[in-house]
């Protein structure tokens, strides 16, 4: 993935004129997303919807996190010999011991993840609250090692260009 930029415009007719003049370059950029209303919705829009994000970032933790405190718990209850489960037998009580430490992952991933907070959040939250004045928003997103056209996005005259990622 390349560099992607959010260009915020006043006018539909803005929008349409810069998406056009961006897909008429040479090279073309990989993505242009209108994103307003009677266009693209803004929760569709994977860099600017931040519950996928966190759901990502929570599904990427739990596969380290998971199988850890499986072991974690398997550990533990044969380094405490403690009787907690004893009606499941020796063997019984350590894969439960390792059940909960599993639980215990999934659970800690959960938090991790929603505790994680980032700068393209706010950039993102402050995008929301531009749509929601009535301003229409143009992602753009570029190959790796492609500049982003700065001279054509100044020429449309945006109300302001945020940026939410470099290659």
């Amino acid at each position: 993935m390349g560099s992607s930029v959010v260009v915020v415009l006043s006018g539909r007719k803005q929008l349409h004129r810069l998406r056009d003049q961006l897909a008429a370059l040479t090279p073309a950029p990989v993505r242009l997303v209108a994103i307003g209303a009677s266009e693209t919705d803004m929760s569709a829009v994977d860099e600017l919807n931040p519950a996928l994000t966190r759901r990502r970032r929570q599904r990427g933790m739990a596969t380290w996190l998971m199988p850890f405190g499986f072991f974690a718990g398997l550990t533990f209850t044969y380094i405490t010999d403690l009787d907690t489960f004893a009606f499941a037998g020796p063997i019984g009580s350590h894969l439960i011991g390792g059940v909960l430490g599993l639980g215990s992952g999934l659970m800690g991933s959960y938090a991790a993840a929603a505790s994680v907070s980032s700068e393209v959040d706010d950039r993102v939250r402050a995008l929301r609250n531009r749509l929601e004045e009535g301003n229409w928003l143009l992602l753009v997103e570029t190959a790796t090692g492609v500049e982003i056209p700065w001279t054509r996005l100044q020429e449309a005259k945006p109300q302001s260009v945020v940026r939410l990622n470099e290659s």
